[in-house]
């Protein structure tokens, strides 16, 4: 009880802090996830852990509208203006998917400042995959 009594004093008084701005992140991974419906945009730090994270979805676009380079951009520029603030300054990008928002994901995420060591596409291809199922028999 102790506790939440001593936060709502330091909030009254603008002295609290988030843990999420407290930490610096010098280096980071941002990972852009392209469907033809969707695009979301991962920020993690180099071991993986999650610090950012936004979609086309969470920016407020609906439908068809989601798979939209525009809302691509926007998720991209959400998803960056979070970890600026940290201190991000170097980041590797890895872009999975045949989307539409791969490149406007992409621009914004140079046109954010943030410098880029590599750009990796990771879409998964198949290598002829699976055997088919046996042929149904009538």
């Amino acid at each position: 009880m102790a506790k939440s009594i001593s936060k709502r004093v330091l909030r009254r008084t603008g002295r609290i802090d988030s843990r999420k701005s407290a930490r610096r992140i010098p280096k980071g991974v941002i990972h852009v996830q392209a469907s033809f419906n969707n695009t979301i945009v991962t920020i993690t730090d180099v071991q993986g852990r999650v610090i950012s994270w936004s979609s086309a979805g969470t920016c407020g676009f609906r439908g068809t509208r989601r798979g939209t380079p525009f809302a691509a951009q926007t998720a991209a520029g959400n998803a960056i203006r979070a970890v600026a603030d940290q201190g991000m300054q170097r980041a590797e990008v890895m872009i999975k998917g045949p989307g539409l928002g791969r490149d406007a994901a992409l621009r914004a995420i140079r046109r954010s400042g943030i410098l880029l060591s590599f750009v990796r596409d990771v879409t998964p291809m198949p290598h002829n995959g699976c055997r088919p199922p046996k042929k149904r028999r009538v």
